[in-house]
């Protein structure tokens, strides 16, 4: 039985420990801990080369994910967000398969046709992503999102962060039933509301994991999962372990019942 690509987001081990060691420094971890693919993320790099970044993974047999910060759609923008071409040849050049940016302000004068252009001069994937925002962290809009990206053809899949749900008040749940065709990467992170009121993400406990086990029912049959939670301890290669096993098995028991 095959099984499901396993992604670890490197802003799980903290960005004051990410920065200081370089994101380089934990294709070990993750090659050592079952990983498939590792997440670079721009909002943490400092000195790091893309060429050596992109020796080390395919030498430790491991795929690349390259994640944005920038949102697909600027507010008041027909056309694409111009920093897309720039992030298409950093992914690129990462070694990456895929780019994950935010949706932004999509609306329906959003020109689909310039992005149609752009990504097919590229080899990278496209996977467009539900932020904490307003405009970029609600289901309807996504809805009519892929309703178009449907429409033009286009090869953009949707990173599904389920915890970023909780900062619009969305249903998990429902995004999972009515988006669920779409997705491409599953963002994994579980949310607490802290004592002053902050949202944040924490590692899961069983109930969550039962939970995401149903979200992925109405996904692609093995979709590559991520954790974006806190992972930090003395023994990262062990608490990597742990949760690669973890996230790995999401969605198995269902396939190993049906082969009973």
């Amino acid at each position: 039985m095959n099984r499901p690509a396993v992604s670890i987001s490197l802003s799980s081990y903290g960005a004051d420990l990410v920065r200081q060691r370089g994101q380089g420094s934990f294709v070990g971890i993750l090659a050592a801990a079952g990983a498939t693919r590792i997440e670079w993320r721009e909002e943490l790099l400092t000195i790091e080369d893309p060429a050596q970044l992109a020796d080390a993974t395919q030498a430790e047999g491991l795929e690349s994910v390259y994640s944005s910060p920038m949102e697909l759609w600027l507010a008041g923008q027909s056309r694409p967000n111009p920093e897309l071409i720039t992030a298409l040849q950093r992914a690129r050049a990462f070694g990456a398969k895929w780019l994950k940016v935010s949706l932004g302000y999509f609306t329906e004068n959003s020109d689909l046709q310039t992005l149609a252009r752009v990504l097919g001069e590229s080899t990278v994937q496209l996977l467009v992503e539900n932020d904490q925002t307003l405009h970029g962290g609600r289901i309807e809009p996504f809805q009519r999102f892929f309703a178009d990206v449907e429409q033009h053809r286009l090869p953009i899949k949707m990173t599904f962060d389920i915890g970023n749900w909780h900062w619009q008040d969305q249903c998990a749940a429902s995004a999972a039933r009515l988006l669920g065709r779409h997705v491409g990467y599953v963002h994994c992170k579980a949310v607490t509301r802290r004592a002053d009121g902050k949202l944040v993400a924490i590692a899961p406990a069983v109930s969550d994991l039962q939970q995401w086990e149903q979200l992925l029912r109405h996904m692609a049959q093995g979709v590559m999962r991520a954790a974006e939670y806190p992972l930090q301890g003395d023994d990262l290669v062990q608490l990597t372990t742990e949760h690669v096993a973890a996230l790995a098995h999401l969605g198995q028991s269902q396939l190993e019942s049906a082969h009973v």
